[in-house]
């Protein structure tokens, strides 16, 4: 009986392994974090395989669990810190860069930007990035879906800001 368990489980976790990287990703900077991190939301979900409803989503539930685990895991770190914002431009405002390089530039800046966002509006915006509907965001984060849209129109007027004035920044520099 285990062994059919065991089986399942990580079927589901190889089957939605995306999920663990891009919390992972967002949430740490560098490789050996990302890495423990990874274990850690591993280990946290097969722990609490049994609590899950089949009710709803296993990806909704998985994403709660990883969220709560990357957050805990981060304000537990030592070497979480707040990271410094730089000054540039956001891929979502400028769609229309003409080149891969301007792309590239601008998707690490948007990482950059994200990934300084505290973590309710992290788990937020990755969520969103990903294409989940408010329903499924609120249910995830436990919060309404008013305060998924607000938050999230308050998240996105944030990031163009910082963005208009890095563009002009920018300019004034060249």
């Amino acid at each position: 009986m285990e062994n059919k368990e065991e089986e399942s489980f990580l079927r589901l976790i190889t089957e939605n392994r995306g999920i663990i990287y891009k919390i992972c990703n967002t949430y740490c900077d560098n490789d050996a974090d990302r890495q423990d991190l990874a274990q850690e939301i591993t280990y946290t979900l097969w722990k609490g395989r049994r609590t899950y409803d089949p009710a709803f989503k296993y990806t909704t539930w998985m994403y709660r669990v990883a969220l709560n685990v990357a957050i805990s895991f981060c304000r537990a770190s030592v070497i979480y810190r707040k990271r410094l914002l730089l000054a540039g431009q956001d891929p979502v405002i400028n769609e229309s860069a003409s080149t891969k390089i301007d792309n590239d530039d601008n998707r690490s800046l948007l990482q950059i930007h994200v990934a300084a966002l505290n973590e309710l509006d992290k788990a937020l915006i990755i969520l969103h990035f990903e294409g989940s509907n408010y329903k499924e965001i609120s249910e995830v984060l436990g919060i309404t879906e008013t305060n998924v849209a607000t938050r999230l129109s308050r998240i996105k007027e944030r990031l163009k800001q910082k963005i208009i004035s890095s563009k002009k920044n920018t300019n004034a520099r060249q």
